[in-house]
């Protein structure tokens, strides 16, 4: 974690010299100039540039990765280049202080959905997710100020599929989840369970996401009971034999539910 200031003080020492031996009359020795040799900050990433970046690049807060051409394999994609406000109250914070890393997070966010298109719950169950990257400590050392929000394709829990060519409005079109959404290679409740794009073998499918009860407690079993009947409810509206229904609540994880996740996922089984 880089804990440092964002933009460090720029002290410049000026070192005065004496000139001894000198009499009045004469011409008395100039000062020297002090000219501004400050370097300009870092520039900005590109706007719109496309990246190979493995999955783990994209966990990672700063990425410096050469752009590669879009119409070739890539696995992120830039949908925005932005700027950063370090000072909040009056108080300059450092890069990875929780209000700017949210101010970051919240923009790029917003940016993903408004380019992907499609509902809010089209959004939710899609694998296609933003990933953002700030500068470097030295960067910011050096006054960079900008953030850059990438798309991402989750093909695997630890694996990136490569985007296709064009990106915008992606969960507008029709059948867009079976291409995109969550689905899993086995039922959740299976400790061999991962979560793969609809468009790879599965035998399971996130269906729906099921909000949680306000003010219900992180594994509450009134709120967790309540989820699970939705949830039976949207598999029995579903499922071709009533008689034999099988569905499962899966609740946020603890780091997302920490994050502000008031949401559930029901899955039943796709054997399509």
């Amino acid at each position: 974690m880089r804990t440092a200031r964002l933009l460090g003080a720029v002290v410049t020492t000026i070192m005065l010299v004496a000139v001894a031996g000198c009499s009045s009359d004469e011409e008395p020795a100039a000062a020297p100039s002090v000219r501004d040799t400050a370097a300009p900050p870092p520039a900005a990433p590109p706007a719109d540039a496309c990246y190979a970046l493995p999955f783990n690049a994209v966990l990672r807060p700063t990425n410096d990765a050469e752009p590669v051409p879009c119409t070739g394999r890539h696995t992120t994609r830039t949908l925005h280049v932005g700027r950063i406000d370090p000072v909040v109250d009056g108080h300059l914070l450092a890069i990875d202080s929780d209000r700017v890393q949210k101010q970051v997070a919240d923009t790029c966010r917003a940016r993903t959905a408004r380019h992907l298109g499609g509902s809010a719950e089209d959004q939710r169950l899609a694998r296609l997710q933003g990933a953002w990257f700030s500068p470097t400590l030295s960067q910011g050392e050096a006054g960079a100020l900008w953030f850059r929000c990438d798309l991402v394709l989750l093909a695997g829990p630890d694996s990136l599929a490569p985007l296709p060519l064009r990106t915008a409005g992606l969960l507008a079109t029709d059948n867009a989840l079976d291409r995109f959404g969550t689905c899993g290679s086995t039922s959740p409740a299976n400790p061999r369970f991962k979560r793969v794009t609809c468009s790879r073998p599965h035998t399971w499918r996130a269906r729906a996401t099921i909000d949680l009860a306000p003010g219900a407690r992180y594994l509450g079993k009134a709120a967790g009971k309540a989820a699970d009947a939705r949830c039976r409810d949207i598999d029995a509206r579903i499922a071709a034999d009533n008689l034999r229904l099988r569905w499962s609540f899966e609740w946020p994880t603890k780091d997302q539910w920490d994050h502000g996740q008031r949401y559930g996922y029901c899955w039943t089984p796709d054997p399509a």
